[in-house]
């Protein structure tokens, strides 16, 4: 056995571990997905699931020596990445209808009534200063 049929099978080995071990790390997050008690963990795992997909076509390309495939997991990433970014911003705007309201009315800062205003203490002739 040459040194290079030894790294070829080392390779092959390493790849198959870490195929067995993504798709064990896929399921648990599918799981996660499904069970996910609040929202924000189902965005995280959504996220896992894309990290897996990008790990998988690491390892396949790899495996089969096609570059292509680092390509695609890059463009996975960048979608990916914008995916979270949406979904966070979906959870942070739920619940809240579009508000075109202006937000120093409804806090009453602008007519000296909000919560950055000191209040004002009656001077010696009993006015407001």
């Amino acid at each position: 056995m040459t040194a290079e049929t030894f790294a070829q099978a080392i390779v092959l080995f390493a790849c198959s571990v870490a195929l067995f071990l993504m798709c064990v790390a896929f399921f648990l997050t599918v799981w996660r997905v499904i069970s996910g008690p609040t929202l924000p963990d189902r965005i995280v795992a959504l996220d896992m699931l894309v990290a897996i997909a990008i790990g998988f076509l690491a390892v396949i390309a790899i495996k089969t020596g096609f570059n292509l495939y680092i390509d695609i997991a890059i463009s996975l990433g960048l979608v990916g990445f914008l995916a979270t970014v949406a979904l966070a911003r979906f959870v942070l705007t739920q619940g809240m209808p579009e508000d075109d309201r202006d937000p120093l009315a409804t806090t009453g800062a602008r007519h000296g009534k909000g919560p950055t205003q000191r209040k004002q203490r009656p001077t010696r002739r009993g006015r407001a200063r």
